[in-house]
């Protein structure tokens, strides 16, 4: 140890610590800009270096002085060119410092969900929408059609809409991103569940069976909503109690205040009865009819 210290007469602990920071944002600065247009204009950036390089290195006068010129306005071009980049890492470092799940912005695009199936179950129109854990669901991804999209409302009452080509199948969710949809999730063979669960849903819990997704199903025949989570099925669930078994189950506040009031066909607001549990072992609102769903 001494001898390694020896060879690095100037190396010492705020050396180091100097190192690893630098390394640090470094490598923060090319995880941000990796798979966007940044990336392609860093390496313009990187071009105009090395050709100021050369200009000095090769004494080349003319270019020299035309790079020296432009020098001192890169750095407003560069803020101008990666405006964008930069407010999103600046926001990325005000949530690593709060640690504040609120101001992600991911319950707000997980609240997408919600509203969709709150519009989906009015309009009785059949969905199936999948989100990702920890386990991946590349497979299934790779069997429907790539959008790596991201997640918003109108995006999912598009992909949903009945004349759409891509309303049959699944839409599988990573992270605040649609991967994929009319993606072909394994059917479940479990003989307990009930024959009028039709393929929508006998899909959604197929693919909890085998992984740890959560998938969320709207009956097209009935309009009801159901969540499925570890190979079991909670129906008839009000859209309250999804935002609620979500934020718990993804562990994210949304506020109730961006949420519909559950409202009848009269416009009188629904009551809910008396908490019990519920299939998944959480405490829900008690269902009013236990209908079939397709």
């Amino acid at each position: 140890m001494r001898a390694f210290s020896s060879s690095w007469p100037h190396l010492s602990t705020i050396s180091v610590l100097d190192i690893l920071l630098v390394a640090f944002i470094i490598y923060e600065f090319l995880s941000l800009i990796k798979g966007t247009r940044a990336s392609l204009m860093l390496v313009g950036v990187a071009a105009l270096g090395l050709a100021f390089y050369v200009a000095r290195l090769g004494e080349l006068t003319t270019l020299n002085w035309l790079v020296s010129t432009l020098l001192p306005y890169t750095v407003f071009a560069l803020i101008v060119v990666f405006a964008v980049e930069i407010r999103q890492a600046l926001a990325r470092l005000g949530r690593k410092l709060t640690f504040s799940r609120a101001l992600s912005g991911e319950g707000d695009a997980y609240d997408d969900i919600v509203l969709a199936a709150n519009l989906f179950c009015q309009n009785q129109t059949g969905a199936l929408i999948v989100i990702e854990r920890e386990i991946g669901l590349r497979t299934y991804i790779e069997s429907g059609v790539p959008l790596d999209a991201q997640l918003s409302y109108d995006l999912l009452a598009t992909i949903f809409r009945p004349s759409a080509p891509l309303h049959d199948g699944a839409v599988i969710i990573q992270k605040d991103r649609i991967a994929a949809a009319a993606c072909f999730l394994p059917l479940s063979m479990n003989p307990v569940l009930s024959t009028q669960l039709g393929t929508r849903h006998r899909a959604g819990i197929g693919v909890t069976e085998e992984t740890d997704a959560i998938a969320v199903v709207v009956s097209e025949e009935t309009g009801s909503i159901s969540l499925c989570v570890s190979g079991k099925i909670e129906r008839d669930l009000t859209v309250e109690q999804l935002r609620d078994h979500l934020g718990e189950l993804l562990r994210r506040y949304v506020p109730p205040a961006t949420l519909p009031t559950p409202i009848n066909g009269e416009g009188e607001i629904l009551d809910e009865s008396p908490r019990s549990q519920d299939s998944l072992g959480r405490p829900a609102a008690e269902t009013r009819v236990n209908r079939a769903s397709d």
